[in-house]
């Protein structure tokens, strides 16, 4: 490193101060840079802030003092920190061709082992000279991909090989040696590399509130917002939560180059893209209309909910649950009430698309990006619908252990504490029983809400009143709201609001303004619900045992004997399966 001390180690971020200490301890010599990698990097010079790209901070703030700075990837190959290093490892060259009768000051191999092979005997070299020396390779999970040994080509075993060596060399911890791999995502690296216990993994995260601000104010004083924005500098660092420094700063760029007013609408729908295409469309933003006073019935169940969105707005993160498990009968609105809580508390909410993937890393690292993302971008409302089939469990097999290490990047995420408040998860599910216990226990998914369909007549006619605010229905009197509840039966929230769309359809080619009564009997004669009792019946009773209060419970189901509820939905399972 440049210097020692802990004034010098104040200039930097808390990952180069994490690296500068394990490089001080000489029991490292080899790093793994990974996560958000492809962003600038702050640097204090004096009074002033500088923003470097990854590979400026390293070989200009860290590696500023070293004899020999190189850079290699497999793309790019070679580079140097100045051109007498370019002109040193040229010398050595002309050497190791002379003595091996090769050729390679001609031009270098192409196959990446075949380069580290000479960087080896380099490095060698330059050591016995004294030297300092700093290698970065970027993209090295191209050079070392994740994967069995026995699966891999050759040449990325070659390469797997030396840079284990690299790790385990004691005249590499003895001189002053530094070796970065750098890659965006940990679980592409190879195991056998990221695991080494001569090597260290250093994660560089997501700039946080304070630091989206210090960067955000930097730029504005070099470059003022055209007239006509309506952001000031707090409110861009907290709508650019989950961006990287680079894409604030293009954000900013594009609206001065274009003398185009930076607006928290337009900023809104650029992030809600940026993210979506950052996660790869593993992220999906749910953009909520409505509020939890939309929800019809329920009212134990919006309660909690707007409880801990009252402590959401306050500041009391510490007293809300990790996570909530939301479980009921397929259409009782379970994904509308989470979406209403997201906008009555007024957090972004996402939801977790499918990130698998037929091939070997791909799902992991999937799963990893969209983690850091979610870190970054908190507090957020994160959206799991069919939750016990998206989210895996311990016990899957036949994948080579791809489902066991995806459950336990998630249960590890989830049960993270400091995250709390901060990250809110909501795994959706009509088969709650089928979801593993280590995700919805204390600390991780805590509360367990239960839905049901409408049972009792004011119950109906909320949830009427509500799918006529969603579906913008206007009933012609109050004759039509009598008629429909007297002849809805035990409709679900879904297929009342199937109703109504059909209801409104043939008002609408009738050229009426209103749904009166012939146009709801006309749509609940021509409607037939959905038919699968079992199955309704066995997500009822799986519901009722999984809620984790009595005041949720229709009045029927508070002292049922669970023993029977057991009984009775282990007897539907068994059937189903069969």
């Amino acid at each position: 490193m440049a210097t020692s001390g802990t004034t010098h180690l104040e200039r930097f971020p808390a990952w180069a101060r994490q690296l500068t200490e394990k490089y001080y301890s000489r029991t490292i010599a080899l790093f793994v840079l990974y996560g958000n990698v492809r962003d600038v990097v702050p640097l204090k010079r004096g009074d002033s802030t500088e923003f470097l790209p990854l590979h400026r901070f390293l070989n200009e703030a860290l590696f500023g003092q070293r004899d020999l700075v190189l850079t290699y990837d497999r793309g790019g190959g070679l580079g140097f920190g100045n051109p007498d290093m370019q002109a040193d490892f040229g010398r050595a060259l002309a050497g190791y061709d002379s003595f091996h009768g090769t050729n390679y000051a001609a031009g270098l191999p192409r196959n990446p082992d075949g380069v580290l092979n000479l960087l080896d005997n380099y490095l060698r070299l330059r050591i016995a000279d004294g030297k300092k020396i700093a290698l970065a390779i970027d993209f090295a999970e191209t050079l070392a991909p994740a994967g069995d040994v026995a699966g891999m080509s050759g040449e990325d075993r070659n390469s797997l090989v030396i840079l284990k060596r690299w790790a385990n060399n004691p005249t590499f911890l003895r001189a002053d040696v530094t070796i970065c791999l750098i890659a965006e995502k940990q679980i592409e690296l190879n195991q056998g590399i990221v695991q080494h216990p001569g090597v260290a993994s250093i994660a560089i995260p997501m700039p946080d509130d304070s630091e989206r601000l210090e960067f955000v104010q930097k730029q504005l004083t070099d470059t003022p917002l055209p007239a006509g924005s309506d952001v000031t500098p707090a409110t861009l660092a907290k709508l650019g939560a989950g961006l990287k420094r680079a894409q604030i700063q293009t954000l900013i760029s594009q609206a001065v180059q274009n003398r185009q007013a930076l607006t928290q609408k337009f900023l809104a729908q650029r992030k809600k893209e940026l993210i979506e295409a950052e996660s790869g469309g593993l992220l999906e933003f749910v953009q909520s209309r409505f509020d939890l006073s939309m929800v019809a019935g329920s009212e134990q169940a919006k309660k909690k909910l707007q409880d801990a969105a009252a402590a959401i707005r306050t500041g009391k993160t510490d007293v809300l649950p990790m996570g909530y498990v939301i479980c009921g009968p397929v259409g009782t609105g379970k994904t509308f009430l989470t979406t209403c809580f997201a906008g009555e508390v007024g957090i972004p909410a996402v939801m977790l698309k499918n990130f698998r993937s037929m091939w070997q890393g791909v799902t992991e690292g999937n799963l990893e990006r969209v983690l850091n993302l979610l870190k970054a971008m908190s507090p957020i409302a994160v959206i799991v619908d069919e939750a016990d089939a998206q989210l895996g469990n311990r016990s899957s097999s036949g994948d080579s252990g791809v489902s066991n290490r995806v459950f336990a990047q998630i249960a590890q995420f989830m049960g993270n504490t400091e995250l709390r408040g901060k990250v809110i998860w909501f795994l959706l599910t009509c088969r709650p029983d089928l979801l593993p216990v280590d995700l919805k226990r204390q600390g991780r998914a805590e509360e367990h809400i239960a839905l049901f369909y409408p049972e009792t007549d004011a119950e109906r006619l909320a949830m009427l009143r509500a799918m006529q605010k969603k579906t913008g229905t206007q009933l012609s009197s109050p004759e039509a709201e009598k008629f429909f509840l007297e002849h809805q039966g035990s409709l679900s929230g879904a297929d009342i609001e199937a109703v109504l769309i059909r209801a409104r359809m043939k008002s609408a080619l009738e050229n009426e303004a209103s749904v009166d009564v012939d146009d709801l009997k006309s749509a609940l004669e021509d409607f037939i619900p959905p038919s699968y009792p079992t199955e309704i019946e066995l997500q009822h009773l799986v519901a009722v045992l999984e809620c984790t209060s009595k005041k949720l419970l229709p009045e029927k189901y508070r002292e049922m004997d669970r023993s029977e509820v057991i009984r009775r939905a282990n007897e539907l399972a068994a059937l189903i399966r069969e």
